[in-house]
């Protein structure tokens, strides 16, 4: 029964960096918080790109996808956050308390106050290969995901796609593969322009506008690839070691499609207070949208902290509106202490 449950302020739906910094801050406001994965752990969309070196934080130095996780959950343990994984949400219920229960695939009950949905582009699918016969190759040498760069050392590598993480690897892989050959359909690059230009000024074979066609290989693995040029018809076919495919992602929210909330665009459309359109429920992260959104990480930081700020008025209208500056938390304080600096000189209030 819901009255045996244990009543938390806010829950968040999402382990990745959106999810992650939203419950450190949501600590920050002295707020009750769960957070709930589907995943068997935690860290979202950025794990499937471990390696990728990611540029864009502010006030951290380019770091790898797997070290940036790591460091946001030890930020996010701060304090203390329930910390749930491998449950889907599936259903939410809005109670005669004015509370609400969510209901996983299994039916485990989760109650609460407010809910902020960090959940990405939901159950993430890589976009394949369309291709007869390609699955075949996926044992060996084509590849939809870069656990470590170092396979590919000394490789003649194609990349096929035009997004930020094919101009990525592309970056990445041209100091250590024999060769990288970008193949993308249009002209105009979707990543980052500092990022497209040191692509197109480097050793990077860029082919625009091109297609993969055909793959040709003997066994399991791939020896060549044909690539159509879009305009001429003409095909060619590339010598290759490994084929890295990143073509984006499949949106798929599961039963949450059923819950009301206000779409566009496969994303949710919330208000400057990251409010969608259900009553308690806030949105942060890839999976909102609004006419300012930034696609950054940073962006999403800034998404968790208004979302944890309307869920808190939200349950005590009378609450501050923000936080106070962290240097005042004593949660600081007796970590700081942990490490070894326990005088103030070294963390004064920005007031003093």
């Amino acid at each position: 029964m819901t009255e045996q449950l244990e009543l938390y302020d806010v829950t968040i739906i999402g382990g990745g960096p959106a999810g992650l910094y939203t419950a450190f801050y949501s600590g920050m406001r002295d707020l009750k918080t769960k957070i709930i994965e589907y995943e068997p752990k935690l860290g979202g969309r950025v794990l499937i790109y471990p390696e990728k070196m990611i540029w864009d934080v502010g006030g951290i130095t380019p770091i790898l996808g797997g070290a940036l996780i790591g460091q946001l959950e030890e930020q996010a343990i701060t304090f203390d956050p329930k910390i749930v994984l491998n449950q889907q949400i599936v259903g939410l219920e809005r109670l005669a308390d004015e509370t609400i229960q969510l209901t996983s695939a299994t039916g485990e009950k989760h109650h609460t106050k407010t809910v902020i949905l960090a959940i990405g582009y939901g159950m993430v699918q890589m976009r394949k290969l369309e291709i007869e016969g390609a699955d075949r190759y996926e044992v060996t040498n084509l590849h939809y995901t870069v656990q470590e760069l170092d396979v590919f050392r000394g490789q003649h590598v194609l990349i096929s796609g035009g997004g930020n993480s094919a101009v990525d690897w592309a970056n990445e892989l041209e100091p250590i593969a024999a060769s990288v050959t970008v193949v993308h359909r249009r002209d105009d690059f979707a990543g980052h322009e500092i990022n497209v230009i040191k692509m197109k000024e480097s050793s990077v074979d860029v082919r625009t506008p091109y297609e993969v066609v055909q793959l040709h290989g003997e066994g399991d693995s791939i020896n060549e690839v044909s690539i159509l040029h879009l305009e001429t018809r003409e095909v060619e076919r590339i010598v290759v070691d490994a084929v890295i495919v990143n073509h984006g992602l499949k949106c798929d929210y599961g039963a949450l499609a059923a819950w009301g909330i206000e779409m566009q665009d496969d994303t949710a459309s919330v208000n400057a207070k990251m409010e969608t359109n259900i009553p308690g429920v806030y949105g942060a992260g890839d999976f909102v949208n609004y006419d300012s959104k930034i696609q950054l990480i940073a962006g999403a930081f800034t998404d968790g902290a208004l979302a944890v700020n309307s869920a808190k008025q939200y349950i005590d209208p009378k609450a501050p509106k923000v936080a106070y500056v962290s240097s005042h938390n004593i949660r600081f304080k007796e970590r700081n202490k942990q490490l070894g600096l326990e005088d103030d000189d070294h963390y004064r209030d920005v007031e003093g």
